[in-house]
């Protein structure tokens, strides 16, 4: 039985009358890297932040066996958390950083930190103000994994990096970082960047879940049919649960297929996550 790194229940939290989390449910095991994709205002980040014990949410939840409310400061010691918004002290030099970090977290590595960043063009020396985007996000993420944390929490980490940066980033991360006994939940609208890497994934919107599954039960629930003239039509009345168009025809998504009556009416694959999240989330809208 594999151990569960979060644990969640029924988590709800409202703003006024809109409910950004409605009922969400979590059971991600130690070793997972979690996709959770969403579209704008679907609650991702007021989710996360429960998960931080930075926003209290109605329901039951344990982060690493822990409150994340009541028990934040121990949390926080074996949890790191990379945003869009991360904002580093910009009068600081990177040396300066790094004696910081190495004197307020109790698991931080200096030499670990120090050789993550041999690897890219950024020079101790450097004042912070000085850095690009990209090398920030870089700064950031050799910091982090330099902490011998067991929860990564990636809230679009690398929105407005171009395609190269991004690719480094996830890269990195996989190779340098990742291994069986950490877990790393990431939120971003770039799902065509971290598809190969995911081991499950979960579609909010709404506040809501409307699928959660192991990258590998997608392959087995669900299926996109390239079908073109009478077999288009003999495969619209079979019910896709979404389409789109291609050159031609169309390829439309089901869900729990006849594999054997598709087969025969045009080209199979397994869809990829945007095709499945647009699907799913319209069907739901």
């Amino acid at each position: 039985m594999t151990d569960s790194i979060v644990k969640a229940s029924g988590l709800r939290k409202s703003f006024g009358k809109l409910a950004a989390v409605d009922g969400v449910d979590l059971d991600i095991a130690k070793g997972s890297i979690l996709g959770l994709l969403g579209p704008n205002g679907a609650g991702k980040t007021t989710l996360l932040r429960s998960l931080l014990g930075l926003s209290t949410c109605e329901g039951e939840l344990s982060v690493l066996g822990m409150n994340p409310v009541r028990e934040r400061s121990k949390l926080l010691e074996e949890v790191c958390f990379i945003a869009d918004t991360a904002v580093l002290p910009s009068w600081m030099k990177v040396s300066d950083l790094l004696d910081y970090v190495g004197g307020v977290h109790p698991r931080f590595s200096r030499e670990r930190a120090e050789e993550q960043l041999a690897q890219t063009n950024i020079l101790q020396e450097s004042k912070i103000k000085q850095l690009s985007k990209g090398m920030m996000v870089q700064l950031h993420l050799a910091i982090v994994m330099a902490i011998d944390a067991r929860l990564l929490i990636l809230d679009e980490p690398t929105l407005g990096l171009d395609i190269l940066f991004r690719k480094q980033f996830f890269e990195q991360l996989l190779n340098d970082y990742y291994d069986s006994e950490r877990t790393i939940i990431i939120s971003t609208h770039q799902v065509e960047e971290v598809e190969n890497i995911l081991t499950d994934i979960m579609f909010v919107a709404k506040g809501k879940t409307v699928l959660s599954e192991s990258m590998e039960n997608i392959s087995e629930n669900y299926l996109e049919l390239q079908a073109t003239g009478d077999s288009l039509v003999a495969a619209e009345a079979m019910g896709p649960m979404g389409s789109r168009a291609i050159f031609g025809g169309k390829a439309l998504i089901f869900s729990n297929p006849d594999r054997e009556a598709l087969a025969a009416l045009g080209e199979l694959r397994v869809p990829s996550v945007a095709d499945l999240f647009v699907a799913k989330v319209q069907l739901e809208a």
